[in-house]
């Protein structure tokens, strides 16, 4: 009995262990399908959408189910809806913030507002040419004495210059003594003997002091007609001068000219009269104001500028030419434009660019059409709205320049149709090798031709859409989109295929398809 009761004592608990244990087991599982968090149950994840297979060697071409790739010796790998591939399929590139932060990507909004035309060029002070004095010999004679001996002194109106001898004008004075001494009463004796002395050079100014002197003056006084710099000196002591030989040469400096060099694309915006400040290191502070004068019709062809003239006002006489100026043109008011900071704008020869900023982290490029630029802003015409972001400054450092082109390559191209790829392994073909196929065309661009084609035995290809590259003459004129043929291919390069014959398939006829 003892025996008995001890084998029942441990049936039991036998029993009740492995009871426990299934029931544990059995909370275990449930628990694991209706865990909660505060009372609320977490649904099981869902599975993830596949969009499509592609060969990752050959990420443009598509297929709508799994199985090997018809370019390498692989399986096709699945796309998601939510990975970073299938975004950039749509164009769209996902860049994490730490990644933005760590790239500096700057993001600048979208605004509407006056573009500042105001436009910014250096130039050069220079003598005004329209203010210019010649002082010239009236008639032959003898420079006796020389005041103003050195070039670009300064002279004022009436200064005098030199002292000249004349003996023609001697001899025209004592004409003029003589008649007014014996004919007092005949003015038109006395006109005529002060006309000889205006035809032997002497000005209304020296005969009126030959009249009031009532003596023979020998030696006249040239003198300043304005004031100014000398900027030419002839004329030296004791030399003999002729009728109508050069002195001095005399610039003003009331005003002067800026010659000021402007860009090329910046000429649109500046006219005659365009009102201009102008400043100077050597002047800091002072703002001269002024206008442009004439705009010179020749371009620099080294530096691609155009050469303004700007006349300023000179009080003080405190420019003087070669100083160095920088100028602010300032053409009229402009209209209301979309504007952007000019450094998002990509030009890449044939178009102009800006990345988007769609939120979330999200990018995608746009096209757009650009207008004038200036002080840092870019006008834009077409392709964006206010309000919106766009990268500002950390576009360029994604990647290298040509990899970032290359990307946009790839995120602006549509996607081919999806085929169904062969059931059967691949291997790559022969560069050499020459490939026939029958299929139809879905679509014709300038660099590429997508064809629904049949399966290629020489290939082990089964029945796909996908690009090749045009035939080097070009095409037939009666094959257009939708057209029936029959052609010829052979591997171009790493993944690419080149079309070298195609015939069109009547169909009317009895041809495949």
């Amino acid at each position: 009995m003892n025996t008995k009761k001890r084998l029942l004592v441990a049936a039991a608990i036998v029993l009740a262990g492995a009871s426990g244990f299934a029931l544990y087991q059995l909370g275990l599982s449930r628990g694991r399908q209706h865990a909660t968090t505060d009372g609320v149950a977490i649904p099981p994840p869902a599975e993830k959408k596949v969009l499509y297979w592609h060969d990752p060697m050959m990420p443009a071409a598509r297929f709508d189910k799994p199985g090997p790739s018809p370019f390498m010796d692989m399986q096709l790998v699945p796309v998601y809806a939510d990975s970073a591939e299938s975004n950039d399929a749509g164009g769209t590139v996902s860049i994490s913030p730490r990644m933005q932060q760590n790239l500096g990507v700057r993001l600048a909004q979208v605004t509407r507002g006056k573009l500042g035309d105001t436009v910014s060029a250096v130039g050069s002070v220079a003598y005004n040419e329209a203010d210019v004095a010649l002082v010239q010999a009236r008639s032959n004679g003898f420079l006796e004495k020389l005041l103003v001996r050195t070039p670009l002194e300064t002279v004022h109106k009436g200064q005098v210059l030199a002292q000249l001898y004349v003996p023609d004008w001697v001899a025209a004075q004592e004409e003029f003594f003589t008649v007014r001494k014996m004919s007092p009463d005949m003015p038109g004796m006395l006109d005529g003997a002060r006309q000889r002395m205006r035809l032997a050079g002497m000005n209304d100014a020296q005969i009126a002091l030959v009249e009031s002197g009532g003596k023979v003056h020998a030696r006249m006084d040239i003198t300043a007609p304005s004031s100014g710099v000398v900027t030419e000196l002839i004329a030296r002591e004791g030399m003999t001068v002729s009728n109508g030989a050069a002195l001095f040469r005399i610039n003003g400096l009331d005003q002067v000219w800026i010659n000021a060099e402007i860009a090329e694309n910046d000429i649109s915006k500046i006219a005659s009269g365009t009102k201009v400040e102008a400043r100077t290191a050597a002047l800091s502070g002072q703002v001269f104001k002024g206008k442009v004068s004439l705009l010179l019709p020749e371009i620099n062809p080294v530096t691609r500028t155009l050469k303004a003239r700007i006349t300023l006002a000179n009080p003080g006489r405190q420019l003087v030419p070669g100083m160095f100026a920088t100028v602010s043109l300032m053409p009229r008011e402009s209209s209301e434009v979309l504007l952007i900071p000019s450094e998002a704008l990509i030009q890449t020869g044939t178009r102009s660019v800006v990345i988007l900023a769609d939120g979330g982290g999200k990018f995608h490029p746009v096209d757009v059409i650009a207008g004038a630029s200036s002080n840092g802003q870019s006008a834009i015409l077409q392709g964006l709205e206010a309000g919106q972001s766009v990268v500002a400054s950390g576009q360029f450092l994604i990647d290298s320049e040509s990899s970032l082109k290359g990307g946009f390559k790839r995120m602006s191209e549509p996607p081919p149709t999806s085929p169904t790829p062969a059931k059967t392994t691949s291997t790559m073909p022969e560069v050499s090798a020459i490939h026939q196929a029958h299929g139809k065309i879905e679509e014709i661009s300038k660099d590429e031709i997508i064809i629904s084609h049949d399966p290629v035995a020489s290939l082990k290809w089964g029945a796909m859409t996908m690009g090749f590259a045009p035939p080097k003459k070009g095409l037939a004129a009666d094959i257009v989109v939708g057209s029936v043929v029959d052609f010829e291919f052979s591997l171009a390069g790493e993944g690419h295929y080149q079309i070298s014959k195609m015939r069109k398939i009547d169909m009317a006829a009895g041809g495949k398809r």
